[in-house]
This record gives C-alpha cells, sequence and structure tokens, in this order.
C-alpha cells in the first residue's frame, strides 16, 4: 500500500504564493520569498507571474495581464 505523502504539492503551494503576492500589494523581493524556486518557476511558466529586474534587485510580481 503506498503511502500518503505528508509534505503539500506543488499546486497547494502555488496558491499560498499567489495569496501570499496578493497580500504584499502584488509584488515582493524575490530573496524575501520563502517558497521554493521550483514553485516560483511553476508560477512563471503559467504567466501567472513574472520576475523584474529594478536595478535594486529582483521582484516576483503578479502579471496583470490575464
Amino acid at each position: 500500500m503506498p503511502k500518503k505523502s505528508t509534505s503539500p504539492t506543488s499546486t497547494d503551494q502555488s496558491s499560498q504564493c499567489l495569496q501570499y503576492l496578493g497580500r504584499c500589494g502584488g509584488s515582493a523581493r524575490l530573496g524575501s520569498i520563502k517558497f521554493s524556486l521550483g514553485v516560483i518557476q511553476a508560477l512563471v511558466n503559467r504567466k501567472l507571474v513574472k520576475v523584474t529586474n529594478t536595478g535594486a534587485g529582483f521582484f516576483v510580481e503578479l502579471d496583470e495581464a490575464k
């Protein structure tokens, strides 16, 4: 019988990351986000967020062109 995973799936963490960004006003510094780069990359691939370099660091922003 296969064991059930006790860790949250990446879709759960993706939705949590989107909620976090929504609470932060739509953007947050990439270094301050506690989500894995795999979760952020999945959101970028799905075109839900974008990563921008502002000159003062990299920011993850919600993509408003939905």
